[in-house]
């Protein structure tokens, strides 16, 4: 097999869903606009220098709406699907997925992002399989606002993708190839257990280490 994972925020779109998410959340006024804002600021801040506590953020992020009841969640998700993500998609990102899938590749997104937000998200880019950050139920089926398992970022994210390849009956070992896409230093583990990675509109951080590592650089957006 043949394996593509990409990651979503800044790498497939242009903006990162999480964050505009909790924006979204403030326009419908679900939230106190100035409190929700400086806290969301404050955690995206932490993720982009790679210290983000995840458990401390997915409690915040879903607090809004994790109450709500099923049928209110699923217009939330619709309207920021339709809203926010599909006049951020391009072009080149959702050819990128298909150049992958025509070729016989499994395409696998893989993102710290919550399952709530990314699944429509990964069916909106015709990928059936997410590896996202997974949400606590409790025995009623509503959300705790805890993690289920481990949160999908850094290190976790490794762990979360050689996990699903067992649940595949596969490891690392058994791949003809693996390519990963990613624009953040986050996900150097993921980046550097691949066949092939590909820093993909890279933060100047990860761009310095592609060039000194000889890695492709991509640039889906201008």
């Amino acid at each position: 097999m043949r394996l593509a994972l990409f990651d979503l925020d800044l790498t497939l779109l242009p903006l990162d869903s999480d964050h505009a998410f909790g924006e979204f959340l403030i326009r419908l006024g679900w939230v106190d606009e100035a409190a929700y804002r400086a806290r969301n600021d404050a955690f995206y801040a932490d993720y982009q220098a790679g210290r983000l506590d995840m458990d401390a953020y997915v409690d915040f992020a879903t607090a809004a709406w994790r109450s709500r009841s099923p049928a209110e969640q699923h217009e939330l998700s619709a309207r920021f699907v339709r809203e926010v993500i599909e006049p951020a998609i391009r072009p080149p990102a959702v050819e990128l997925v298909q150049h992958h899938r025509e070729r016989g590749d499994r395409v696998v997104m893989v993102t710290a992002t919550n399952e709530f937000i990314t699944r429509p998200i990964a069916r909106r880019f015709g990928i059936d399989t997410l590896i996202a950050t997974a949400l606590e139920r409790d025995a009623d089926g509503r959300l705790t606002g805890r993690i289920a398992g481990r949160a999908n970022l850094r290190e976790g994210k490794l762990h979360n993708v050689a996990s699903w390849l067992t649940g595949q009956g596969l490891s690392w070992g058994d791949l003809e190839s693996s390519t990963c896409y990613s624009d953040s230093t986050n996900d150097l583990p993921l980046l550097e257990r691949v066949s092939h990675p590909v820093a993909t509109n890279p933060a100047a951080e990860l761009e310095r280490i592609a060039r000194e590592r000889g890695w492709p650089i991509l640039r889906l957006f201008t």
